[in-house]
C-alpha cells in the first residue's frame, strides 16, 4: 500500500508526530508540504491575523518558539530524512502536474496531517483506497479550525481525534477511527495540542493495520450534525482566558 502524506510546514508539532508514524515503517512513498497558509494568505497577512487575534505577546511567544525550532534543526524535511522518506515542497495540493506526479508513484493513499488546502475531486479520486484526514476533535463535534482552542475556550471536559475518508463536504466522508480522552484542568493550549498529535498517530497506525487488513469499519458523516467553529474571534480569547486556560 503505497501512503503519500500532505501536510503542512509546522516545526513545532509535526515533526514529532511524523517521527512517530514513520518509525512504524508504513509505506510512505512521499510527504508533501504546503504552505502554512489560509485562503491565499501571504506570510505577512497570516501574521497579522494571529496578532490582532491573541495579542503582540502570544505572537512574539509563537515567533520566539519557531525560530527555536528552525535553529535546532527540527522540521518534517529531516524526520524524513532520517527515515528514507521522499520529503518535497508542493504549493497546491490540486495542480495537474502534482497529481500526474501522484499518479506515476502509483499512490494508494493519501493521508492529510493538517493540511490547510481544500481536497478537489480529481485529487480525492486519484488514490485507489481513498484519501484520509486527521482532525483534532469528535467529528461530528467541532468541526473547522483550531478544534484544540474551541473545546478549551468552550469548557469541555472530553476530546478526541477523529480519521475519516475524505469526500468534497467539509469534515465530511466517513469516519474511520476515532480516540476519545480527557482534558487535563491546567492544560495548556501548547500542550494540549502535544498530546493531541501523539493520540492521532497511535490512532493512524491502527487505521493503517486495519485498512491493510481490510477489517476497517466505516460509519457516515452527518455534516449537518454536530458543531462547526471558524477562526478565534477577540472575544473568543477573552473567553479562553476566562476559563482559566492558557497558550503556551
Amino acid at each position: 500500500m503505497n501512503i503519500v502524506f500532505l501536510t503542512t510546514d509546522d516545526p513545532i508539532y509535526l515533526p514529532s508526530f511524523f517521527d512517530r508514524v514513520l518509525s512504524a515503517r508504513v509505506d510512505a512513498t512521499g510527504v508533501f508540504v504546503v504552505p502554512p497558509l489560509y485562503k491565499n494568505q501571504g506570510t505577512v497577512g497570516a501574521a497579522w491575523r494571529y496578532f490582532r487575534t491573541f495579542g503582540a505577546g502570544a505572537a512574539w511567544a509563537l515567533m520566539t518558539r519557531v525560530i527555536r525550532a528552525r535553529l535546532r534543526k527540527q522540521s518534517i524535511a529531516r524526520v524524513c530524512e532520517q527515515h528514507r522518506v521522499l520529503c518535497k515542497s508542493v504549493r497546491d495540493v490540486n495542480d495537474a502536474a502534482f497529481l500526474e506526479r501522484l499518479r506515476s508513484m502509483r499512490t494508494d493513499l493519501i493521508v492529510s496531517v493538517s493540511c490547510p488546502q481544500i481536497f478537489k475531486k480529481p485529487l480525492i479520486d486519484l488514490p485507489t483506497r481513498g484519501c484520509l484526514n486527521i482532525h483534532g476533535a469528535i467529528l461530528p463535534a467541532y468541526r473547522g479550525v483550531m478544534p484544540s482552542f474551541w473545546m478549551l475556550a468552550n469548557g469541555e471536559e472530553k476530546a478526541g481525534v477523529s480519521i475519516f475518508s475524505v469526500n468534497e463536504n467539509l469534515d465530511g466522508g466517513e469516519l474511520c477511527g476515532q480516540a476519545v480522552f480527557e482534558i487535563q484542568p491546567r492544560e495548556t493550549l501548547d500542550e494540549f495540542v502535544r498530546r493531541s498529535k501523539a493520540i492521532a498517530a497511535e490512532l493512524l497506525l491502527d487505521v493503517l493495520r486495519q485498512i491493510e487488513e481490510g477489517v476497517v469499519r466505516r460509519a457516515p458523516l452527518n455534516a449537518d450534525a454536530g458543531s462547526y467553529y471558524s477562526w478565534p474571534s477577540r472575544d473568543a480569547v477573552r473567553r479562553f482566558k476566562a476559563a482559566g486556560r492558557k497558550l503556551w
